[in-house]
């Protein structure tokens, strides 16, 4: 019984993973962060895949997506297929572009970022693009409603496939103290 109850489990869960994009079938993401591609997230699971690298010129990707009302982005997590030549690079900025230029010595516009490597595979790194550096304003995850935009890239020769999964999950809502309302019917 407990194995069938795991095995269902499992089955709702992959089946929430949705790709929203994928580079090999819906085209080159954006390579300019002043008009980055449009994604559309959906409660749950979104997958990006996409392949970035220097193959006579650093190939770098941008899109932009809405957090809506009422919803809060929760984890950026690197999927399995994720192969860096060493270590990516992926930022965050609030808005709808991307416009820290590409040779900026300095991290100064982006809300965050992340050298992400082999070892990130699986793990939500999210909280890590969030720790202030290099000038970057910083922020506390989970993200609230507004537009955001990405810059994915790797600087090293040869192509490097990745896969971010980007979890919107509603707004938590603090329920209201049990001992106002017991004392309130108390009263009446």
């Amino acid at each position: 019984m407990l194995i069938r109850l795991v095995i269902a489990a499992a089955a709702i869960v992959s089946a929430q993973a949705a790709v929203i994009y994928n580079e090999a079938s819906n085209g080159d993401l954006s390579n300019s962060g002043l008009s980055p591609t449009v994604l559309t997230l959906a409660p749950g699971s979104n997958q990006i895949l996409g392949t970035t690298g220097n193959t006579g010129g650093t190939d770098r990707d941008y899109f932009t997506f809405a957090v809506p009302l009422g919803f809060q982005l929760t984890a950026i997590t690197v999927l399995p297929d994720t192969a860096p030549l060493g270590v990516s690079f992926i930022g965050l900025e609030a808005g709808s572009q991307v416009t820290l230029p590409t040779n900026a010595a300095t991290a100064a516009g982006l809300l965050g970022w992340w050298h992400y490597a082999s070892s990130d595979i699986n793990t939500n790194i999210l909280p890590e693009m969030g720790i202030p550096a290099e000038l970057s304003s910083g922020f506390t995850s989970p993200l609230g409603p507004g537009n955001y935009a990405v810059w994915v890239q790797d600087f090293n020769p040869g192509t490097a496939p990745y896969g971010f999964d980007f979890q919107l999950a509603a707004a938590t809502v603090p329920e209201p103290a049990t001992s106002s309302l017991s004392s309130r019917s108390s009263q009446c």
